[in-house]
């Protein structure tokens, strides 16, 4: 069966970077489009980043844009969400997402 399994979250000081991971098992991942998505404390999730399946094509939520980088390695089933100069307000759980699938997310804390 379809499974996402998000790692790479922790605690990071306001400015720090965090590289976070979603391995995907049970599909083969290279010829869907993949997303980032993020739901803080008190907050309805929302779309963090999209990558195609070629990876050529990708789109940010405005909040990230230029912070945050998606990326993918289809031959290792594999898609990446880097963070850099990360804000508080990026303090969620980030889920990785396909096709009406999620994992069980990985916590992100920013905070000094």
């Amino acid at each position: 069966q379809v499974q996402l399994v998000e790692s790479g979250g922790g605690l990071v000081q306001p400015g720090g970077s965090l590289r976070l991971s979603c391995a995907a098992s049970g599909f083969g991942i290279s010829l869907y489009a993949m997303g980032w998505y993020r739901q803080a404390p008190g907050k309805e999730r929302e779309l963090v980043a999209l990558i195609s399946s070629g990876g050529g094509t990708t789109n940010y939520a405005d909040s990230v844009k230029g912070r945050f980088i998606i990326s993918r390695e289809n031959a290792k089933n594999m898609v990446y969400l880097q963070m850099n100069s990360l804000k508080p307000e990026d303090t969620a759980v980030y889920y990785c997402y396909f096709s009406g699938y999620w994992g069980k997310g990985t916590l992100v804390t920013v905070s000094s």
